[in-house]
């Protein structure tokens, strides 16, 4: 690359065959088109199986005035890029588990038995939406293990375990593994891990940063720290794991879970906030806990299973395992609010959505839901909505889905149980 050579403001470097984008580099000349220069939008879902806790999760108020109930004060920094949703009806999630969770985003009618049959989820619309634009079309990352078999209500529990859907017949496989995921953002076999994705293209980006100004060199600085970071972590994880002594063999999980929680749901948070970053892709879901959730959390001081301490809601342990879900959405709000983009953050181009099946134990009858993040300028933040007593026809969890595909260019006529947009968004 020399001095005079004209490159687009979303710099490709490459190296050890991987193509890395480079963020948004305003002093950097564009040969794209006009609509190319708007930075991307972007789409996360963040899951928690069980419900939440209803006496400590609610909003009141507008913008840094607002007041939060004690489950959403990990929220508290970013009050004016959220709209806390209250009211929300998933019509065919209404009701026992299993079927809850396998039409979250899709709001179809989910078969009983045998047969599996849903309907195809909105991130993966949306990954079809962007697929020519992106290296990986989502990512579809958990931090608890799917099951097999059926619950006592006659639904698969393939419903219970996954969100994402490809088509109405089945469910986009869940990465389970860190280093997996960051490889398939960042390189085609598992072991380049071994070494450093960033060793070919540094030298590149080391000449770039001195043909590009000082706050460009700032965020070139920035990103490729990060990279370095999520990069590390991931080895660090996969050294652990294949240290015998690392633990005692008794207090292992199961290879698809982390030695601690807490640092395998950052670590996957860090893999999303990376690939909104470079563009590597822009769907992303994150299945925290399934339904009828097994997860444990001694760090709590809980002891029981994460779906035992459910049907007991409004107490201490559970409102505890709560808190901690929503601590990990504000990790990935506050890591992408820090990504500066254009004239703001990858948050501001971003919707990033949490959401249960149940607002208490067995009722999806109200949805609790949360956004983060201003799309690009086309969802306005700050606010608390609720539909509550708006009428079911009028509080569709599949309108909001509409709403947020039309403001990312998917134009749809209807989808799940819904044609109509939802109103005040």
């Amino acid at each position: 690359m020399t001095a005079n050579t004209a490159v687009s403001r979303r710099v490709l470097l490459k190296g050890l065959g991987v193509t890395v984008a480079l963020p948004w580099l305003e002093s950097v000349p564009a040969l794209a088109s006009p609509a190319a220069k708007k930075p991307a939008q972007r789409f996360a879902c963040l899951f928690i199986g069980d419900g939440i806790s209803p006496p400590h999760w609610w909003a009141r108020g507008a913008g840094a005035d607002m007041e939060l109930g004690s489950s959403l004060e990990p929220l508290a920094r970013f009050k004016e890029k959220l709209n806390v949703i209250d009211g929300l009806w998933n019509k065919e999630g209404d009701g026992g588990h299993a079927k809850c969770t396998g039409n979250i985003l899709s709001g179809a009618a989910l078969s009983r038995g045998r047969t599996i049959k849903g309907g195809v989820s909105m991130d993966q619309l949306l990954a079809k939406h962007y697929e020519e634009e992106t290296a990986q079309p989502s990512l579809v990352l958990g931090c608890e293990q799917p099951v097999s078999g059926f619950h006592e209500s006659q639904y698969s529990m393939v419903y219970a375990s996954h969100i994402s859907w490809r088509n109405s017949e089945s469910p986009v496989p869940i990465e389970l593994y860190p280093a997996l995921a960051f490889d398939s953002l960042f390189g085609g076999k598992a072991g380049k891990l071994q070494g450093s994705i960033l060793d070919d293209v540094l030298s590149q980006a080391n000449d770039l940063s001195g043909k590009v100004s000082g706050t460009d060199k700032q965020k070139l600085d920035e990103y490729l720290s990060s990279v370095r970071e999520t990069e590390q972590r991931v080895q660090r994880l996969n050294k652990m794991a294949q240290d015998d002594t690392a633990v005692p063999a008794a207090a292992r999980p199961s290879p698809a879970q982390p030695k601690d929680f807490r640092e395998y749901a950052r670590l996957m948070c860090d893999i999303i906030a990376l690939a909104f970053q470079t563009d590597r892709s822009r769907v992303a879901t994150l299945l925290l806990s399934r339904d009828l959730s097994g997860q444990v959390y001694p760090f709590l001081g809980v002891r029981d299973d994460h779906h035992s301490y459910s049907h007991s809601n409004e107490g201490k342990e559970y409102q505890a395992i709560v808190k901690f879900h929503v601590d990990q959405y504000a990790y990935l709000i506050d890591k992408l609010s820090k990504m500066k983009e254009a004239d703001g953050s990858v948050l501001d181009n971003s919707c990033i959505m949490f959401v249960s099946e149940h607002w208490n134990a067995h009722n999806g009858s109200r949805v609790p839901v949360i956004l983060a993040g201003g799309l690009g300028g086309t969802l306005k933040t700050g606010r608390t909505l609720d539909y509550l007593k708006a009428g079911n026809d009028k509080r569709k969890l599949c309108s909001l889905y509409l709403t947020l595909m039309d403001r990312m260019g998917l134009k749809l006529p209807e989808f799940g149980d819904a044609k109509e947009r939802l109103a005040g968004i």
